[in-house]
């Protein structure tokens, strides 16, 4: 089961290390990390994707609040947030396969950035399972890149992490 856990942590240097390595001396896998600074610019959230059962994310929920450059963990249910991904995909191609893959790219609400002779470059941001559908559908073409933003997230509604 995957676990999204949001961490606000102080904006300064080696704490995204201090973390990370927190993560390999425990074990604990990271499935997908993204980071950035929040609306207070000495502030950084970093959403975290972690694969494991309960234990697991408790466990890393405590080693987290344990940090001194840790402001806040939390645990975000899954049916309470609103999460995104961005994808580059790019596929080579034919010109007879391009009217194809340029309809599945539209179905699937995405955005061509870039167009060459022989390649196409989709833009997507989604959920992650929608980015697994595109790419599964493109991946019946020549696949050439995938390169994938990790997973971001906030609370729904007036609660705020």
């Amino acid at each position: 089961m995957k676990h999204t856990i949001s961490v606000l942590v102080e904006n300064k240097a080696g704490v995204l290390s201090r973390i990370s390595g927190l993560f390999a001396r425990r074990g604990f896998n990271i499935d997908s990390l993204a980071v950035g600074t929040t609306e207070d610019k000495q502030i950084s959230r970093i959403t975290l994707l972690v694969d494991g059962d309960d234990y697991i994310a408790e466990q890393v929920t405590k080693q987290l609040n344990k940090q001194i450059d840790v402001i806040k963990v939390r645990k975000l249910n899954q049916d309470e947030i609103t999460r995104r991904e961005l994808a580059l995909v790019k596929v080579k191609m034919s010109v007879a396969q391009r009217g194809e893959i340029i309809d599945i790219v539209k179905i699937m609400e995405g955005k061509i950035v870039d167009i060459s002779h022989t390649t196409l470059t989709v833009e997507m941001s989604d959920r992650p399972e929608k980015i697994d559908l595109l790419i599964e559908l493109l991946s019946h073409y020549n696949l050439q890149e995938v390169a994938r933003t990790g997973t971001i997230a906030l609370q729904k509604g007036a609660d705020i992490v």
